[in-house]
Formats: structure tokens, C-alpha cells, sequence
């Protein structure tokens, strides 16, 4: 008889926990069909970001090519003009960051279809206007005239002077030993930046640049481009108290021949000594691109040969910076991409 009265109150209690249990399994499935909808809109956004950094990137690319071939253009045309390389020609001349469609309006062309804003910036550097480290090794020995003037240069800059008698011995250490084969010897630096290899600091390597390259033959240096280190270093017998003359005559009219009297008895005694030229072979093409997040910097070494202006090697930097789709590719920013030729 006691049966009968809780009979009622189980069956009021059976629906009622039904109810709570399809709620709570309808409020799973909501879940669960939200979280995959937001997976899939994620994949979507981030499969965007791919595609516009891929875009991008290609696009950067198009405008660094047409870039260096413009550039490269420029330094045939001042060839066809020939005489001496110096300060005042158009190459000499560099570009500041400015607007891509400003260049198509100037051209006539329309601009109305742009939509995307670059920014092109770029310089052409003589590089015969440092002092050159291939002519620290003269075939089988060092070359003491080179190592003076690179001595000098040191002292100038307030570097360790033993530093210069390293870089020398291991410069043609490196030499001797690819000429013998040898597996276990460094390799010989092809570029500037592989002169980390014979262990020169990046520090060092930043400090002597402006200064200081590495090009595949020896080479005179131009003084109508040298800057004024590198132009006391050439000569013992130059003095800076020359410079100021020496400057002043190269601002008002450039040297056409290393004969010319205004050098100086120093630097004309370099010349007979084959240091100095007025003319150059090889030089350094800086561009960089700027399109929307993404940055790319190419550095392109040429030498030019009568008309013919032929790629050395090529070095880019940069990428897009602080995306998803720099994660996504992998591209840490101001990776280094080498290219070369």
C-alpha cells in the first residue's frame, strides 16, 4: 500500500530528468557544430592570408627584377658614354623611397587600375671605390702594398692593426688550399659577407663596408669615387691636411686620367704603382620594395663589361612581417634568401 503513492511522483520525475538530459545533449551538439564551424572559417581565413602573402611576394619579385634590370640599364648607357666613372653621372645618383604608380604617370601611363601601393627605393654603389681584400694576395705571397694600405686604413678607424696581418694569411691560406684540394681548409670567400668564414666578426665586417669589398679579381681603386679613407690609405705620402685640396678639385671637375697633375705627387706615384684608375668595372646595385606588410631588400653585385652588364651573385632579405601567413610560410622577417646567379 506505500507502493502506490510514490508510483506518481517517479513518473512525474521520469520526464522531467528526459528534458534536462536532451537539453544538455542538444547544447553538445551546438557545440560541437560551432566549433567546427569556426575551424573551417579559421583554415578559410588563414588558406586568404596564404594566398595574398604568395601574391604579394610574387609581385615584389616582379618589381625587384624590373628594378635591377632598370639599373643595370643605366650603367650600359653610361658605359656607351664612356670616360671615367665619377660622382656627378646619373647611376651615381640614388633613388629615393617614392610611389610605383608616380613612375607610370610620368611614363603616360594609366594609373586609374593601381590599387595597391608600392614604394621603390634603390642606390647603385661603385665598388671600386673601396679598397679591394683580393689584392692582399698577389699569386703565392702577400702583397706588401696591400697590406699597407689596408694597415692604414685600420689605423685610420681606430681598428686592430694584427687584425689586417690575419685576414691576409688567411685569405691566402684559403687560396692555397683550394688550389691543393685540401677538404679540411676553409673555403675562399666569393663575397663580402663570407668573411665570416676566415672569422671576422659581423661587428667588423659592418664597420669596414663602406670601405672595404671583396671582388673576384684585383682592381684599382677609383679616386674619383673613394671616399676620403680610402683615398689616404693608398699612399703614405697622403696626408689628410691633403684632402681638403684633393676633395675640392675632384667636386669642381673629375679626374679623366690618373695622370692628371691635380692628384698630387702621392697619388700619382700610386698610379705608376697600377693603385689608382678613374673608371670602373664593378659595382653594387641596392634595391628595395615596399608593398603593403611586405619589405624585400635586394643586394646585386655586376661587373660591367663594355656594354655588357653581367650578374655576379644576389642577395635578398625580408618578407612579410607579423601575419599569419609569415607563420604559415615560414618566413622569419629579415631571413636572408640567397640567389645566386
Amino acid at each position: 500500500m506505500n507502493a502506490r503513492p510514490d508510483a506518481p511522483l517517479r513518473a512525474r520525475r521520469t520526464p522531467r530528468r528526459e528534458r534536462g538530459a536532451a537539453l544538455l545533449l542538444a547544447m553538445l551538439v551546438v557545440t560541437l557544430v560551432a566549433t567546427l564551424a569556426a575551424r573551417t572559417l579559421w583554415q578559410r581565413w588563414r588558406a586568404i592570408e596564404v594566398e595574398t602573402a604568395e601574391r604579394t611576394r610574387a609581385q615584389a619579385e616582379w618589381l625587384l627584377t624590373g628594378a635591377a634590370d632598370w639599373a643595370r640599364l643605366i650603367l650600359r648607357e653610361d658605359a656607351r658614354s664612356g670616360g671615367a666613372d665619377h660622382l656627378g653621372e646619373p647611376w651615381c645618383v640614388p633613388l629615393q623611397e617614392s610611389r610605383l604608380s608616380s613612375f607610370v604617370a610620368a611614363g603616360g601611363g594609366d594609373t586609374s587600375g593601381i590599387e595597391r601601393d608600392a614604394f621603390l627605393s634603390g642606390a647603385i654603389v661603385d665598388l671600386q671605390g673601396r679598397l679591394n681584400l683580393t689584392n692582399l694576395v698577389e699569386g703565392d705571397r702577400i702583397s706588401k702594398t696591400a697590406q699597407a694600405a689596408f694597415t692604414r686604413l685600420y689605423r685610420q678607424l681606430g681598428l686592430p692593426e694584427s687584425e689586417v696581418d690575419a685576414l691576409a694569411q688567411a685569405l691566402l691560406d684559403a687560396r692555397r688550399a683550394n688550389a691543393a684540394a685540401t677538404s679540411t681548409a676553409p673555403l675562399p670567400p666569393e663575397r663580402y659577407e663570407d668573411l665570416a668564414w676566415l672569422g671576422l666578426p659581423a661587428a667588423r665586417l659592418q664597420q669596414l663596408e663602406p670601405f672595404v669589398t671583396l671582388l673576384p679579381e684585383p682592381t684599382p681603386v677609383n679616386v674619383n669615387t673613394a671616399p676620403p679613407e680610402v683615398l689616404i690609405a693608398l699612399s703614405e705620402k697622403l696626408s689628410p691636411s691633403d684632402l681638403p685640396r684633393l676633395l675640392q678639385e675632384r667636386a669642381s671637375a673629375h679626374f679623366s686620367t690618373t695622370l692628371d697633375p691635380r692628384l698630387g705627387p702621392a697619388l700619382l706615384e700610386a698610379g705608376t704603382r697600377g693603385q689608382i684608375a678613374v673608371a670602373s668595372r664593378y659595382f653594387q646595385i641596392r634595391i628595395r620594395v615596399r608593398l603593403d606588410a611586405l619589405t624585400v631588400e635586394e643586394v646585386l653585385g655586376v661587373r660591367r663589361d663594355g656594354l655588357n652588364v653581367l650578374p655576379l651573385w644576389r642577395t635578398r632579405s625580408g618578407g612579410p612581417s607579423g601575419t599569419e601567413a609569415e607563420r604559415a610560410l615560414g618566413v622569419p622577417e629579415g631571413a636572408p634568401q640567397n640567389a645566386p646567379e
